[in-house]
């Protein structure tokens, strides 16, 4: 009996898959060829066809799994305990407008714990991939955080809640002072590759409010196993369920987290998102 490939090979050819459909509409779809989910959030053909390529792989290699993904939803619930977290497109205003910046997020939890991670980025072939305690890896070569020790003199990534227009201004209020001290801050509009780049050195940390599983399930993998830290916006472990995300080298982790700490918490983010209120600058 052939043993199924791990879950390494499992995603990164489910998201060749999605790349192939991806690739055909680059460049071909525009802003008009897309609908509106919610206010900021688009959806276009080429999310939906590369979800359904990944997810028929997927169901077909591992039937007793559950999927979520970002356009389906649990599309199968599965009775593994294991999990698939796929984000079909991430980037998509950037893929719409012809912005350069998009990628494939393909992530397995198991139980309670993000076990396997990938994230594709179709227009260069770039692979990012990690196993829990067993590295991460860029196009097969081990990558690490960077070696920046604190937030001053940091060049960091980010990105705006442009979907929940609610945390606007404690967001400004963060951004201001990481910009007093930071060397440079980046928002390229795809957090799946922003923690991606974090890994891989590039970027010395990410941090973002909001954000869906399918954005940070496989970076936030990768991150840990680059060697960074990864939590919620007060050091805690409930970034999956929340959205509320910091992922850097430790000294800089630490550094940020003050930052958050003077303005809100994940608390006051819980208690007030209802109402659409945040506590006062």
């Amino acid at each position: 009996m052939t043993s199924r490939p791990n879950d390494i090979d499992l995603a990164t050819q489910a998201a060749r898959l999605g790349a192939v459909i991806l690739l055909q509409h680059w460049e071909r779809l525009g802003k008009d060829d897309a609908d509106l989910k919610s206010r900021n959030d688009w959806v276009s053909r080429a999310d939906r066809e590369s979800e359904a390529a990944i997810v028929t792989f997927i169901r077909d290699h591992c039937p007793e799994d559950a999927i979520l993904g970002e356009e389906g939803g649990i599309s199968a619930e599965g009775t593994s305990g294991r999990t698939w977290i796929i984000d079909p497109l991430d980037g998509t205003s950037n893929y719409l407008q012809h912005f350069p910046m998009w990628s494939i997020s393909i992530a397995v939890k198991t139980d309670d714990e993000i076990t396997a991670g990938v994230v594709h980025e179709p227009l260069r072939d770039l692979f990012f991939t990690a196993e829990r305690g067993a590295g991460a890896f860029r196009n097969g070569q081990r990558m690490y955080v960077s070696n920046q020790e604190t937030l001053d003199g940091s060049f960091l990534a980010t990105g705006f809640p442009f979907r929940a227009q609610q945390f606007v201004a404690v967001y400004c209020a963060i951004f201001q002072e990481v910009i007093s001290v930071a060397k440079g801050v980046r928002r390229a509009g795809s957090a799946a590759l922003d923690l991606a780049y974090t890994a891989a050195g590039i970027f010395d940390g990410f941090f973002e409010l909001h954000l869906s599983p399918w954005d940070i399930a496989a970076g936030s993998l990768l991150v840990t196993e680059a060697g960074g830290v990864f939590s919620d916006f007060s050091g805690g472990d409930r970034w999956l369920e929340r959205g509320n995300v910091v992922g850097a080298p430790a000294g800089v982790h630490r550094d940020l987290l003050n930052v958050l700490a003077r303005h809100v918490s994940e608390d006051q983010l819980d208690r007030r998102a209802a109402n659409r209120v945040l506590p006062s600058q």
